[in-house]
């Protein structure tokens, strides 16, 4: 009888786990890569204005006014001489702390309601629901320019305009993530070990809506980016002298004739910040999606 000849086993290579699975899909996905970049760029322009800008940003030179971009001005200079250079950077200040203000404020009670919407069906569900859609009504200029009308225009009143604007978004997307979480075995599993609502929740729901979240927390940021940007332009957002994208783009109005580029380069921050975001939150998405993970 003729022996069967042995083939040769195959090794297959250890599966990777945790943050290496995530750095390598990461690595290999171009929309996050893309996004984490202007992501770093736009966070990396407003930590090195903190310490150094090539002009104060204020400082008015008029005798230099409307400076074509040279070695001793890199994008030139604007009406009253002011180097755009350091106004772009120390922009990048306020987009980001609006941001960072308006989305944290929306998570907190968005999430709040959401997830409460979600533990507790019937009444509770229907009327905090209710009260998200009657926030609806108020979009975050009309909300900006109330406040504006009431406290005056400044930062803090973008910030809670944009912020009052995400806490809808944010409790939608809680409740759904929530409520899809709260039909699964192991939720059962704990209602049966003794575990009331708010500990499931906080020990086994929001866990798993995480990711969902963090996603649509780097796509609000863009919004409020933009959000910020408009209401600045109107006048309700960073006063002046402090330097603001959309405040640029409202100068440069009357000068587009004159000096387009003082338009052109705070347009272009503004929308490699927005773009940043948007893939960032894209790519997040593919990489924290168990189902997409898989496929990759």
């Amino acid at each position: 009888m003729t022996p069967t000849p042995s083939v040769p086993a195959v090794t297959l290579p250890p599966a990777r786990k945790g943050w290496a699975a995530f750095r390598h899909r990461a690595l290999r996905h171009p929309s996050f890569l893309v996004g984490a970049l202007l992501t770093a760029l736009l966070i990396g322009a407003a930590l090195l204005s903190l310490v150094w800008s090539p002009y104060p940003p204020t400082e008015i030179d008029i005798p230099h006014k409307f400076a074509a971009p040279s070695a001793a001005h890199w994008l030139g200079t604007d009406s009253l001489g002011r180097d755009l250079a350091s106004q772009l950077l120390v922009g990048a200040q306020n987009s980001l702390v609006v941001g960072i203000g308006a989305v944290s404020l929306g998570l907190v009670f968005g999430v709040a309601l959401g997830c409460l919407a979600a533990a507790r069906p019937g009444w509770v569900e229907e009327l905090a629901m209710r009260a998200v859609d009657f926030s609806f009504a108020f979009p975050a200029l009309l909300t900006a320019i109330m406040l504006a009308a009431i406290y005056g225009p400044g930062l803090a009143t973008a910030i809670v305009a944009i912020g009052l604007f995400n806490v809808p978004v944010f409790a939608r997307i809680a409740r759904g993530s929530a409520k899809a979480v709260w039909t699964r075995d192991f939720i059962l599993a704990a209602r049966a070990a003794g575990k009331g609502s708010w500990r499931i929740t906080l020990d086994h729901v929001l866990p798993n809506i995480a990711s969902v979240l963090i996603v649509q927390a780097s796509i609000q940021f863009a919004t409020a980016i933009l959000a910020e940007a408009a209401l600045s332009y109107l006048g309700l957002g960073t006063p002046a002298p402090a330097p603001s994208w959309g405040r640029m783009l409202n100068e440069a109005q009357a000068q587009m004739f004159r000096a387009p580029l003082l338009a052109v380069w705070p347009g272009c921050a503004i929308a490699l910040a927005v773009l940043g975001l948007n893939l960032l939150g894209d790519g997040l998405r593919d990489l924290l999606d168990p189902r997409l993970a898989r496929q990759r």
